[in-house]
């Protein structure tokens, strides 16, 4: 990254020399005005309004247009005569709490980077904005403009972030809004269960630019001469519903139903090496042991045969004992019938 700006952050009798670097691009879709016929760039000329002539660029000077539309013509020397701070100083005026800057009022992005030996009160002016949870309110001129701007610390980094002037911000007067009724209960808690349906971590990587990645295709298809074909039109909600409470019902229903397949999808991609390691493994273990008992299924059919060859004739002895028992036993209940005859 290239230096935009080099000066020093000011607070109380600290000075800490940094440098200024742009913290955002713009990665929007230029795109260049050409003739249909052959692709010819259009070219502008800077033409005087009164005559139309052109105008060679050394001649061209600011102007300012009045309420009433009078043109005041302003050269350098004008604009050097006002008065202006230091544009190599960025002012601490005060420290406050991050809650009460709207973020309406934030604009663009800087990086600061500290000077070598200035690292040290650089890292001081970080921490001190981290442990007290608070942002320097402070005035910076950029590019001959004096604006405000907050410092703030991102990661390990202090970031500037300059700020609109609350004349800059317009206000929503809308007349519509002074006569609508209040939602009902039961509104207000379907609303707040589709809230908490649709309640989650904000990862921005999760979110890219379709536009951008769809020009860059059509692009290349026509450089290649590809047929270029219309994109399909969205299908129409065949079901869209009026009533405001069951607009919302139908809105929780989706939201669910689109939780839970994003839920199954996680833990089928989250399962599926796991599942698929411990398959193979089951697979080779039961190839191994099928291996094994193949091998040992003669030899045990064998024993097994003699096995019951052996206990047969103990099965015998156990029914003759057992028939000599039971003889016994009613010989000795037959005596004891005669003693008591």
């Amino acid at each position: 990254m290239r230096a935009i700006w080099k000066g020093a952050v000011s607070f109380g009798l600290v000075t800490v020399p940094v440098r200024l670097y742009s913290a955002t691009e713009n990665h929007d879709i230029q795109f260049r005005q050409v003739r249909a016929s052959d692709g010819s760039r259009i070219r502008y000329k800077r033409v005087a309004e009164a005559d139309g002539e052109e105008v060679p660029y050394d001649e061209i000077t600011k102007g300012y247009e009045t309420a009433d539309g009078r043109m005041v013509v302003l050269s350098d020397d004008d604009l050097a005569s006002l008065p202006s701070r230091s544009s190599k100083e960025i002012s601490v005026e005060k420290f406050v709490p991050a809650e009460q800057i709207d973020p309406m009022l934030l604009d663009k992005s800087y990086y600061l980077e500290p000077e070598g030996a200035a690292a040290k009160p650089y890292a001081l002016l970080r921490e001190a904005l981290r442990d007290t949870d608070r942002v320097a309110v402070v005035t910076v001129s950029i590019r001959t403009r004096l604006t405000m701007a907050v410092l703030r610390v991102r990661d390990d980094v202090i970031v500037c972030q300059t700020m609109l002037w609350p004349d800059e911000i317009r206000a929503a007067d809308f007349g519509v809004l002074d006569d609508v009724p209040d939602p009902t209960d039961k509104e207000v808690a379907m609303a707040n269960l589709l809230v908490e349906s649709l309640a989650d971590d904000f990862e921005p990587n999760a979110y890219e630019d379709d536009y951008a990645k769809a020009v860059e295709k059509l692009v290349a298809r026509k450089i290649d001469g590809a047929k270029v074909v219309a994109a399909p039109e969205p299908e129409e909600d065949a079901g869209q519903v009026v009533d405001l409470l069951a607009a919302l019902q139908k809105s929780v229903e989706r939201a669910k139903a689109g939780r839970g397949a994003k839920d199954a999808d996680e833990k089928d991609t989250s399962k599926g090496s796991s599942t698929t390691s411990s398959k193979d493994e089951e697979s080779d273990e039961d190839s191994s042991s099928e291996g094994k008992a193949e091998k040992k299924a003669a030899p045990t059919k064998s024993a097994a045969k003699k096995t019951a060859a052996r206990k047969a004739p103990a099965k015998k002895k156990a029914a003759t004992k057992s028939t000599e028992k039971d003889t016994a036993s009613e010989g000795e209940g037959s005596g004891g019938d005669r003693k008591a005859g």
